[in-house]
């Protein structure tokens, strides 16, 4: 419907990825579940949730501090992206808002024409006849 095959991997893909993270969430949320009724236990059921609270706070902010720890020191390195993609990447990365509404623009115009979607498809799948020489 929307590009053939590259679609429909992507819708695949999309929605294996939010079945893993639902499956995650409440995963998350029944270990909190059973830390805090095995704290209850022992301790007041108020005591037993603010450790319950204590512990995923401070597992958030050890998981942050892990990604975040090398953000700034290699940012002088890095080359002007040259690639329409590379470009989409890094404004995602730097401005996650804006290139949130970006896709969300693009993902409307491209719902009201099929035609151009197949044609963006194809120019990003297309190999780079540059460097090929007869």
């Amino acid at each position: 419907m929307f590009g053939g095959g590259l679609a429909r991997g992507l819708v695949k893909k999309a929605v294996a990825a939010a079945v893993a993270a639902g499956a995650a969430l409440v995963a998350v949320l029944f270990l909190g579940v059973s830390i805090f009724y095995a704290l209850a236990l022992v301790v007041p059921a108020l005591a037993a949730a603010a450790i319950t609270f204590l512990l995923f706070a401070l597992i958030a902010a050890i998981v942050a501090l892990i990604f975040l720890r090398g953000e700034g020191e290699d940012e002088d390195e890095e080359a002007e992206p040259t690639g329409l993609g590379e470009r989409a990447f890094m404004l995602f990365r730097e401005r996650p808002i804006l290139g949130t509404a970006a896709a969300l623009a693009g993902g409307w115009i491209f719902l009201r024409n099929p035609a151009l979607a197949s044609l963006v498809a194809a120019a990003f799948t297309e190999k780079s006849h540059t460097g090929r020489r007869r």
